[in-house]
């Protein structure tokens, strides 16, 4: 095995670049962000007052104005809360994906069951939260969405409230119109919904597969220079090394009989020998002994991440809150191992004297919470945490690069390990940054 294949060998174990046979186990790319549900139900509430008023007061038709009131207010009303509850770069997970469009199904379906039903223009509407479920949700999320919209769009059929319609007259469908209508909803909401998946599938997996590629091309660029550096260093070192490895083999035929420069000699001659030896094996590494290095406990893989940042004039603090013997054995893994090296970097590089690190652990979970005693994330940022290319941390502090794109990239990765994390500034009188990472203890050790 070439030093290429070995270090090839390694990289694969270390980061699996492969794209994932299944779409659906993705939990990142199969999560959108919260802003972009609450804006779509913003255009929803707009588009739905405006229709209502356009009606009621262009139009002169009867409706239940009151009710329709109701929920569209109700509509506006989650959106408040949502806002206020969660900041704008949350993202939602499946199961909250699927109760928030839920919602959206059934106040659209509501909305259009006291307006006439499936005799309301505005009824093929109802497609589109599944539409946006399929483009962004696993399909176990997604098909129990499709099922209550096809169960919605049979209830809107048997809608008892008439189509707002001219004073004294009432529009009413044939039992004819109405099954060829529900028909139209439903297979146009099928046929959408599918092609809204495949779509979204065939993006994600080109992305995938291009991200991929770069990685390997990059990986391929450093074990080239590396093969070039391991077949200059054999070369410049063997012509040399055989002089000497001669030489040795000339002193010990003439001096092999004197007790004083015999020892030597034959020393001499062996370490020679020695460095022949290495220089074979540089060209034949094997990755197999490199096995034992793949798993370490929790305590070697947080002490490797703080090795490189203690020569930088800041004290850095760990305190451990539980026992050695009990601790999480993980494997390396370079993606936990660059995004936490990242978010330390910048705690040292805003930090005044100190950065505390707290390690907790226990049956069901791990947790780290890095602190330092700069002057903490201002309120605007705090807000935005988690986007890439924020320019500083606050307005006064400019130094070290800020928190851009390598934030977004360490949060990221720290993610798809399973942790979630959290940015907030200290309490009490000590002004300061924290972030508090926390994974399941099972996920951590199981990679």
């Amino acid at each position: 095995m070439t030093i290429r294949e070995a270090a090839t060998t390694v990289s694969r174990k270390d980061l699996d670049i492969s794209p994932p046979r299944d779409f659906n186990s993705r939990p990142i790319s199969r999560k959108f962000r919260l802003e972009t549900l609450v804006r779509l139900r913003w255009l929803a509430v707009a588009g739905q007052t405006v229709t209502v008023l356009a009606v009621d007061l262009l139009l002169a038709f009867p409706l239940p104005l009151l009710q329709a009131a109701f929920l569209i207010g109700a509509l506006a009303l989650a959106n408040i809360m949502l806002s206020l509850w969660f900041p704008s770069t949350h993202r939602l997970g499946p199961k909250a994906a699927l109760a928030l469009l839920s919602f959206d199904l059934l106040q659209m379906a509501s909305l259009l069951f006291i307006t006439g039903g499936l005799a309301n223009p505005f009824s093929p509407l109802i497609c589109v939260p599944v539409i946006i479920s399929f483009a962004s949700q696993p399909l176990r999320h997604a098909i129990p969405l499709l099922l209550l919209a096809l169960a919605c769009t049979t209830a809107l059929a048997f809608s008892p409230y008439p189509l707002p319609w001219y004073p004294g007259e009432t529009l009413r469908l044939q039992p004819v119109m109405l099954v060829g209508i529900w028909c139209a909803i439903v297979s146009m909401t099928c046929f959408a919904a599918f092609y809204a998946y495949r779509v979204s599938n065939e993006a994600t997996l080109l992305a995938d597969a291009l991200a991929a590629t770069e990685l390997v091309l990059e990986r391929e660029k450093h074990l080239s220079q590396l093969d070039g550096l391991a077949a200059a260093a054999a070369h410049e070192l063997g012509t040399p090394l055989a002089t000497i490895s001669v030489v040795a083999k000339e002193m010990e035929r003439e001096f092999g009989t004197d007790e004083r420069l015999r020892e030597d000699v034959q020393l001499l001659r062996s370490q020679s020998e020695r460095c022949r030896d290495i220089l074979q094996r540089l060209t034949s590494l094997s990755a197999a002994s490199e096995e034992h290095m793949r798993r370490l406990p929790l305590s070697s893989m947080i002490e490797e991440v703080i090795a490189p940042h203690r020569q930088f004039g800041i004290e850095i603090a760990l305190v451990e809150r539980g026992d050695r013997a009990t601790e999480p054995v993980c494997l390396r893994n370079a993606g936990i191992l660059y995004g936490l090296g990242n978010l330390i970097e910048n705690a040292v590089d805003y930090a005044r004297r100190q950065v505390t690190l707290t390690v907790e652990h226990d049956r069901e979970r791990v947790v780290l919470i890095i602190e330092d005693d700069g002057s903490g994330y201002s309120p605007d940022i705090l807000s935005r945490i988690g986007e890439p290319y924020m320019t500083k941390r606050n307005k006064e502090v400019e130094r070290a690069g800020g928190l851009g794109l390598g934030l977004f990239i360490a949060k990221t990765l720290l993610e798809r390990s399973g942790a979630r994390l959290t940015f907030d500034n200290r309490s009490g009188n000590e002004p300061g940054a924290r972030i508090r990472i926390e994974w399941p203890r099972a996920m951590l050790e199981e990679g």
